[in-house]
This record gives structure tokens, C-alpha cells and sequence, in this order.
């Protein structure tokens, strides 16, 4: 492999070179033989299929077991069930729960996160999410960095959509002040991601195109675990929000809102967001008005059952700012997937991974169907449906000729067994083979 330049900010990515990456030649033909194959833009399961490959797009999908001459051919064991690679629309990847999660922020240098945020993207790939948004990262644009080392082939990792740090407002959710004594941190501004006004909102949203980001996020209201009382109230004016929005869409960037409260929901959609992540108080009221903008809904269901479960059988896991919080928001998020479903809201799946434990990211399609969600609209969530809320439909969601060839199987029927969906056996991206039964 040639060796690639490393500036000392990115040292910690660059060391990662020392595990050696698969690779793939452009001429490549692959035939990769699926027993059974999820057609998610048709909604049907297909019998044996065969998936041809060349280089990292797929060139065609053919019924039966063929082989095209000078074709390599891989042939996946019986039983196994073919799916395109898995799109997970709310990580964190350059974080992970733990009980020192309140002090790293403290303890831990850029290179450290860089690290971690290395082994927890190969862990989501091997998990057969090939695409994944990292909604809010810790460290100094180290997500960025994590997306470019993947891009050039220097990590294990799936192709990353990143929004940097979220942006907050003083005191809010992803405030990186919060918990701090006065003086320990300078007061955060619009560079800083912190904003308290329509101008801070333009400048922080240009600040993130300078750094490098693919989208924002803001925390539109409280949340669970940051240090601080209220886990729902609203954190920005409409008029805020707009000017983040409009802003945005002159560098082509799309808005996710963290919100778990009605109203600062409401002022959210209102504003022109592109997706609610969480939404735990979505009610009657505001399905009409997600529908009528067009607002997407990512549930994060796992989130909300691993922190009140948490909270649970460990008290002392959580601060005791957060522990409440946990227990009074995090069992809501799956009775109000269930009802955002039945209403026709457009959905997508996320699971804020790092809030869990990365790699566990497949528990949220059973915990969907818990929530009443059929199986195939959940695999639909975790790619048509993401791949257009990404606007990358042309390329990713499904098993299509001219696409990227991100393929995943599962040993068995997920449409029978959603659980197999944690069992991930074969990962294919960009045509290069990742992980094989």
C-alpha cells in the first residue's frame, strides 16, 4: 500500500494503516450467490439470486445461480438472505457510553477519540451498516478526519455522512460547557457550535461548511444525557431555526433536530428541519404537520430502551442530573415509533449508537416490529428510506444495477426472524469484501 502523508492532527488515523485493508481491482467481476435476496424498492422477497459486481458498482442482479465468464464467484451457505448494505441515520461514532463518559471530556486528547472513534466504526461496519450519518462528534473535528481516513481506504469503516458537533444554544443540549465550573471552559460561541441568535445561527452553519461537515444537526430541545435539568424544554426561537435552516441550503447542507418535547418539535418542523430524531412527545397534533412539510421521523428506539434500562438495574451508571431524565423519557421513544407509523410518517432508521454500545445497532429493527412496524418496512427504513433521506437514492438502498455494491446476508429470513438481523455474516462495500460467513 503507498504510503499517505499524516499531518500531526491526524496521527492517530493514520496509525490505524498498520491494519491492512482488503482490496479490490477495478476490473473485478464478482458473482456473489445469494439463496435468497430482499428486493427493499419492491418490498418482495426473491428466491436465489445472483449479484454481479464489477468494481464497486453493481452491474446486474439476475434470478438463479450464474456465473459470467471470468467471474469470481462466492457463494454464500444455504439458508443465508441477501440485503443491500444497512444505512443507520443517527451515530455517534466518536463516542461510546460508559461510566467515565462525564469525565473523558476532561481526560481524553483529540488523538485518543480518533482511536476509539476508529474501533467503533470497523465494529459498525462489521454490524453490516455500510452508510451511517455521525449525528454530533466529540473531539475537534476528528468525525471529519474518521470520514476521510474511511474514504481513502486508510480505515474499516462505512461510508460516513457527518454533521461535526451539533449545534446548540447556551446551556442547551451539546452545550460543551454544561457541568463545568465558571472559568474551567471559555464561553462558547458560534465556532464553538453554541448560538443565541439568528446571526450566531448563520455563522455557525457557515463555520461548519468551513470545517468540513456534510450536514447540521441542532439539539432542538433538552436532552437525556447532557448535564443538565430539562430533557424536553425548547432551546431555539423559529426564527433561529429558519435562519440555520435557509443558511443550510446554501451550502446544500440538510438539518437533523434532536427533540424529544412537543413544542420544541413543533418550532422544528415549522422551521424547515429535515428530520426529528427521537420525537418522544410526536403526538396527534404534530403528525399532521411532519406530514404536511415533509419532515422525516428517525426513532432511535434502542436509545431510549438502553438508557432507561440502564438507569434501572445500574442507579449510579448516570449522574443524578440524568437519571430521571432517563427514566422518564427513554420508555416513550417506542410507543410513539408505533404511532408515528400508523399515521403514515415518513420514517427512517436510526439508533444513536455510542448512546449503546456500537455494533449492537440491529436490535432497533426488533424493537420496531415490538413497536408495530411489519419487517420489511423496518429493512426499508434502514435503506430506501435512508438512502432518500440522504438524497443518495441513486446510488445506495437497494440491490440495483448502477448502484454501489454494498451487500450484506443474514443466516436466515429476516422477514420470519428479524432477530437474524443482529447475526450479520457476509459485508460487502464498495465491492470489497469486509467479512465472509
Amino acid at each position: 500500500m503507498r504510503a499517505l502523508p499524516c499531518s500531526p492532527l491526524r496521527l492517530a488515523l493514520c496509525l490505524a494503516l498498520a491494519t491492512a485493508l482488503p482490496a479490490a481491482a477495478a476490473d473485478t467481476v464478482t458473482a456473489l450467490h445469494c439463496p435468497a435476496l430482499v428486493d427493499t424498492a419492491t418490498g418482495k422477497l426473491l428466491g436465489a439470486s445472483t449479484v454481479v459486481i464489477a468494481g464497486n458498482r453493481i452491474r446486474e442482479v439476475a434470478a438463479g445461480t450464474t456465473t459470467p465468464g471470468g467471474a469470481r464467484a462466492i457463494d454464500l451457505p444455504p439458508g443465508s438472505t441477501c440485503l443491500p448494505g444497512l444505512m443507520d441515520m443517527h451515530t455517534h461514532l466518536t463516542s461510546e457510553t460508559s461510566r467515565d463518559s462525564y469525565s473523558e471530556g476532561f481526560r481524553l486528547n483529540d488523538a485518543d477519540i480518533a482511536f476509539k472513534g476508529a474501533v467503533f466504526a470497523e465494529r459498525t461496519l462489521m454490524a453490516g451498516f455500510t452508510t451511517v450519518r455521525d449525528l454530533g462528534e466529540r473531539g475537534g473535528g476528528v468525525s471529519v478526519s474518521l470520514r476521510n481516513a474511511v474514504n481513502q481506504g486508510m480505515l474499516k469503516g462505512p461510508r460516513v455522512y457527518t454533521a461535526g458537533k451539533s449545534i446548540a444554544t447556551t446551556g442547551g443540549h451539546a452545550d460543551p460547557s454544561n457541568g463545568a465550573r465558571r472559568g474551567l471552559i471559555p464561553d462558547p460561541g458560534p465556532e464553538d457550535g453554541v448560538v443565541n441568535n439568528v446571526d450566531d445561527a448563520r455563522k455557525a452553519v457557515r463555520q461548519h461548511y468551513k470545517d468540513g461537515a456534510d450536514l447540521i444537526k441542532i439539539t432542538a430541545t433538552g436532552g437525556v444525557l447532557s448535564y443538565a435539568k430539562s430533557g424536553d424544554n425548547p432551546q431555539y426561537t423559529v426564527d433561529e431555526i429558519k435562519a440555520i435552516v435557509d443558511t443550510a441550503k446554501d451550502y446544500g447542507f440538510t438539518v437533523a433536530a434532536h427533540a424529544h418535547g412537543k413544542e420544541g418539535m413543533r418550532r422544528a418542523i415549522v422551521g424547515g428541519v429535515t428530520s426529528i430524531e427521537h420525537g418522544t412527545q410526536m403526538d396527534a397534533e404534530l403528525y399532521p404537520l411532519m406530514k404536511k412539510h415533509g419532515t422525516w421521523y428517525v426513532p432511535t428506539i434502542i436509545a431510549g430502551t438502553f438508557v432507561s434500562e440502564k438507569a434501572t438495574a445500574e442507579p449510579t451508571y448516570y449522574p443524578e442530573i440524568v437519571r430521571p431524565k432517563a427514566l422518564a423519557i427513554g420508555p416513550k421513544i417506542k410507543s410513539t415509533a408505533g404511532a408515528a407509523y400508523k399515521a403514515g410518517v415518513r420514517i427512517a432508521f436510526g439508533t444513536d449508537a455510542g448512546v449503546f454500545p456500537h455494533g449492537q445497532n440491529a436490535r432497533e429493527f426488533e424493537l420496531m416490529v415490538e413497536a408495530g412496524m411489519p419487517p420489511m418496512f423496518t429493512l426499508q427504513a434502514a435503506t430506501t428510506h435512508a438512502a432518500e433521506l440522504l438524497g443518495v437514492s441513486e446510488d445506495l438502498g437497494s440491490l440495483s444495477a448502477g448502484k454501489f455494491a454494498d451487500v450484506v446476508a443474514v443466516p436466515g429470513n429476516p422477514l420470519e426472524d428479524i432477530g437474524v438481523m443482529k447475526k450479520v455474516s457476509f459485508v460487502m462495500k464498495d465491492g470489497v469484501v469486509y467479512r465472509t460467513p
